[in-house]
């Protein structure tokens, strides 16, 4: 692999679950006859999901956090794998410190894909993109696609569609907790590949609650290479440590325990 051939299929690899450009709108997905229809419209959930994600933004001052970066490549270039522990310091509104505290394997990927992933995020973070990228009516299209009625956890399934060319925005599915009006669960994918060398790419993502706070549990991210191969790149959060919070009232005094508005 030469020097061009190789930077090319690492930023593939490592921009795959974060350059995503909008493509063409395809036809949302409607829920079923028979699903369970909840009585608050698309635009009430996003109202509301948009102002309790405001309200923990600013409640969330500071946190630690620990993460594990792996990456398994099997294809063309043959087998390669690597793996990476670091620490998370973070600061509101847009600080991020990372501390590489262990790594191992292919130095390639440690290099030129995790690192790379590192510096993306700390990029994210500042103020002008994290209002281009938050999950809002400004920056995507909405529609309901399901309802989902459990006692314990309700939720709302909804399309989302991006509507500006951002490198990070998805098109996809959310899953959105009816009571607490948290993303829970995403499944997406690019708008639009952001290499020649990927064909296909699928994020899956997972959030925890923390105390009050939904903050990520773990990310999945499949990558086809378009010369043939496959890259899986999984990230694990955990060991969260709340250090500076702001207090912040209960969210579901307005839902009744079926997710619907009372």
């Amino acid at each position: 692999m030469d020097r061009r051939t190789a930077a090319l299929f690492a930023l593939g690899i490592a921009l795959a679950p974060l350059n995503a450009r909008p493509a063409k709108a395809q036809q949302p997905e409607l829920a079923s006859d028979t699903a369970p229809r909840p009585v608050m419209a698309v635009a009430e959930i996003v109202s509301h999901l948009e102002e309790r994600n405001r309200e923990r933004a600013a409640a969330l001052r500071k946190f630690e956090a620990m993460r594990t970066y792996r990456m398994q490549y099997r294809g063309a270039f043959g087998n390669r794998d690597a793996e990476m522990t670091v620490r998370l310091n973070y600061t509101s509104p847009n600080e991020k410190k990372f501390e590489v505290l262990s790594q191992s394997g292919n130095k390639f990927i440690l290099e030129h894909i995790f690192r790379r992933l590192l510096q993306e995020e700390s990029n994210a973070a500042t103020e002008e993109n994290r209002q281009r990228t938050a999950l809002s009516s400004k920056n995507y299209d909405f529609t309901l696609a399901a309802f989902e009625d459990s006692p314990d956890a309700p939720q709302y399934v909804l399309n989302v569609v991006p509507k500006t060319d951002n490198k990070y925005l998805y098109r996809g599915k959310i899953w959105v907790d009816a009571k607490e009006f948290a993303v829970t669960r995403i499944e997406a994918e690019p708008a639009k590949s952001p290499s020649f060398w990927i064909k296909k790419s699928q994020i899956n993502h997972r959030n925890q609650k923390v105390d009050n706070f939904w903050l990520p549990a773990e990310n999945r991210t499949e990558n086809w290479i378009r010369l043939g191969g496959y890259a899986l790149l999984t990230i694990e959060y955990k060991d969260y440590t709340l250090t500076d919070t702001a207090p912040l009232e209960a969210s579901d005094k307005n839902v009744t325990s079926s997710g619907f508005a009372q």
